[in-house]
């Protein structure tokens, strides 16, 4: 094996490239389209980058922000908010709703987007999206540096209480993720990667690797 040549840097001394690695290394990520609504009705529509999810049982997702902006704010006065599946298709339409628009600002109408009532929180839907999913908030999270002081960050945790899936991305009981061609924050500025039946390719997981309660029909 030919020995790697790496770049090395350390991230508190800066990392001397015209552009920060961090979030081009840690991907494809999972796109949080978060809609929320706060203390005063308002109904507010945003692309997070940082965004996955967390635990099975009970289902935990979560997404952070790095400026306490609209959605965290939200968050906080209502305890509410829902993931929206961001496939092609939508691409623009997502994108769209990443303005910078003042507080109170909905960004369904702006973006041509369809907003549908929630069921089980008081925070509208993209009725464009194949799958989504309402969550009521267990912990909002502000992140510190190793010599424990608060930086500008925050990660909003929610307990997913309801979820939609189109029928049409079920196949045997089993949700076809390449199927809804999702899409991906990936590398710089404006990358993206998009999740295809063909790019799909499996590797079997071994004996004991995962729990089959989380799989099973619960």
């Amino acid at each position: 094996m030919t020995a790697i040549d790496y770049y090395y840097y350390e991230p508190a001394k800066g990392h001397g490239l015209s552009h920060n690695p961090l979030n081009a290394l840690i991907a494809p990520r999972p796109i949080g389209w978060i809609s929320s609504r706060d203390a005063q009705g308002r109904v507010n529509l945003a692309p997070y980058s940082f965004f996955n999810a967390f635990n099975y049982d009970p289902p935990i997702i979560g997404f952070s922000s790095i400026a306490w902006k609209d959605s965290v704010q939200n968050a906080s006065e209502t305890r509410e908010f829902v993931w929206n599946l961001v496939t092609r298709e939508l691409g623009e339409k997502m994108n769209e709703t990443s303005a910078p628009h003042p507080h109170g600002v909905d960004e369904f109408p702006l973006a041509g987007l369809t907003a549908v009532p929630g069921r089980m929180v008081n925070v509208p839907r993209v009725a464009e999206s194949r799958a989504a999913m309402e969550c009521k908030v267990i912990d909002i999270v502000q992140f510190r540096n190793t010599a424990g002081e608060k930086v500008e960050g925050w990660l909003v945790l929610g307990e997913v209480v309801a979820v939609y899936i189109d029928k049409l991305l079920l196949k045997n009981g089993v949700y076809q993720t390449a199927n809804a061609y999702p899409i991906m924050r990936s590398g710089g500025l404006n990358d993206y990667v998009q999740v295809t039946p063909e790019t799909v390719f499996q590797i079997n997981r071994l004996a004991g690797a995962s729990s089959p309660s989380s799989h099973g029909t619960k």
